[in-house]
């Protein structure tokens, strides 16, 4: 997978209500978002699987990979196109048990070293953050931009890195510059009046000049 200037989106029940959900993916959808990740911490099971299963078509028939956060049973069921899962959740080889082989998996790293490992052992793509302070993250301070640039150097001319945590249209263009490729923006997406045109401002500021 070769990605450059992705926006990876993330619909995320935190910020968006179960009943503006569909509405919320197909704005981001239709604002040009290149994946998007379903994730709904502190959820039930069965309420995310319901979700997964309507918003799963809306990205077949925009052509982007839908991707499921935190439960590799849900993605396998729903027969997502990936599954994204945190530093401290399982191995590679046991969300491979559950997903098989051809499904895109994910992994969270806050740190050089912990980005190098994950590409050693065997993810296919990283999140790299949070950058800057996120209530998504309460607790975690923000990393900063410096790391980006050896990050991308060691990991991200192997596998794709998203660079992600507090990152706003705003601060995109300072990300860009310390080195970042692809990003993930989720709250400023999310809360702006127009979520499709914000997606679309987005997708502008990153696209190569």
């Amino acid at each position: 997978m070769t990605l450059h200037g992705q926006l990876y989106a993330i619909l995320d029940l935190g910020y968006v209500a179960r009943e503006s959900a569909l509405s919320a993916a197909e704005a981001l959808l239709a604002g040009g978002a290149g994946l998007l990740q379903l994730r709904a911490k502190g959820c039930p099971e069965a309420q995310i699987e319901a979700l997964a299963r309507e918003v799963l078509p809306l990205c077949r028939e925009a052509g982007v990979p839908f991707i499921v956060n935190d439960y590799p049973g849900i993605a396998a069921a729903i027969g997502a196109d990936g599954i994204h899962i945190g530093q401290d959740d399982a191995s590679l080889a046991e969300v491979r048990k559950i997903v098989g082989e051809g499904m895109m998996v994910g992994r969270s790293t806050h740190s050089p070293t912990q980005a190098k490992a994950a590409l050693e052992e065997g993810f296919d793509y990283i999140g790299f953050g949070p950058l800057f302070l996120t209530p998504t993250k309460l607790g975690r301070p923000g990393i900063g931009v410096e790391e980006i640039a050896g990050v991308m150097v060691e990991v991200g001319s192997r596998i794709p890195v998203f660079c992600i945590g507090g990152i706003k249209r705003a601060s995109l263009p300072q990300v860009l510059a310390a080195g970042a490729r692809n990003v993930v923006i989720v709250s400023d997406l999310l809360t702006a009046p127009d979520i499709e045109a914000a997606t679309r401002d987005a997708v502008a500021l990153l696209k190569p000049a």
